[in-house]
């Protein structure tokens, strides 16, 4: 199977009049409000051919060039869900709070999209993934989800911890006991891998991140490996309630036997590079590394 796997950013040029699909967290109070202040400017460089602030209807057939998402981070997850196969470059205006996706502010808006329209800007292919279920040596059909942070095994209810087998290329690797193994691209690392002690990597990279939670044993680190290798997950006794995980959704619960197979998907997410917003500048921004301590003396 051949991928494209050129992460550089790359222009695009649309066929005007630029067509475009607006998505948003809408549960959020300051969304919807937002969307409706946004709207006239944004239809003075594109024409909203469809949207959506529910997270749920299918986007994959609209014919656009770009999708606007209005939110944070959660809401960029649920756009690339949403656009399946069919991704789309995303413009990120972030109404949330952290924002490692989602760093465009709204004032900056116009200018992005009469920029994009010009094709002055580039777009950032960004690694996604397929995690599918395999049952009984078959693929199952009802577990099966493209993924843009992680893929997680949790041991759940009743919590008690598990073994856990990590298969690489079909070779053994080793056996986790844990609360659960995170596989995360390089976009999810700076998300729940982080906060497992996992290391931060450069979005364009194409590899993924095995961090294990809470391993019993000091020897325990994660990992970085290529994401042209096939990664299979087993547990031999899962509990009642042990899980798959995608992006925060449960995709299903584990049965003796199954394997849980993630590997890199055809499609790639495209974040719209906006000038002024570097990898560097949004880990400072976001992270906190103020690199010194002001301490007020008295």
């Amino acid at each position: 199977m051949e991928l494209s796997m050129n992460p550089a950013s790359t222009p695009i040029q649309p066929v005007p009049p630029l067509r475009a699909i607006l998505l948003g967290a809408g549960q959020r109070p300051n969304v919807l409000p937002e969307a409706e202040r946004l709207r006239p400017l944004i239809e003075r460089h594109a024409r909203i051919v469809a949207e959506d602030f529910s997270g749920t209807s299918d986007m994959s057939a609209e014919e656009a060039d770009l999708a606007i998402v209005l939110g944070g981070d959660g809401a960029i997850l649920r756009a690339a869900h949403q656009m399946g196969e069919q991704q789309l470059p995303v413009v990120a205006v972030n109404l949330g709070k952290l924002g490692f996706l989602a760093d465009i502010g709204p004032a900056e808006l116009p200018e992005i999209l009469r920029d994009f329209a010009a094709g002055k800007l580039g777009v950032i292919q960004h690694l996604m993934f397929q995690c599918l279920v395999v049952r009984h040596g078959e693929p199952e059909p009802a577990c099966r989800q493209l993924g843009l942070n992680e893929g997680v095994v949790w041991s759940g209810p009743p919590f008690a911890m598990m073994d856990l087998d990590l298969y690489v290329d079909s070779e053994w690797v080793t056996t986790y006991s844990c609360d659960g193994l995170i596989l995360s691209t390089p976009v999810g690392s700076t998300a729940h891998s982080l906060s497992a002690g996992g290391p931060i990597l450069r979005k364009e990279l194409q590899a993924f991140v095995v961090s294990p939670i809470s391993p019993h044993t000091l020897t325990n680190r994660p990992v970085v490996d290529s994401a042209d290798r096939v990664y299979e997950l087993a547990v031999a006794r899962p509990n009642v309630g042990t899980s798959v995980v995608v992006d925060g959704h449960v995709l299903c619960t584990l049965r003796p036997g199954d394997r849980v197979r993630v590997q890199q998907a055809r499609p790639r997410f495209q974040l719209v590079a906006a000038p002024g917003h570097s990898y560097y500048n949004t880990l400072r921004e976001k992270l906190g590394w103020g690199g010194r301590l002001q301490i007020n003396r008295q």
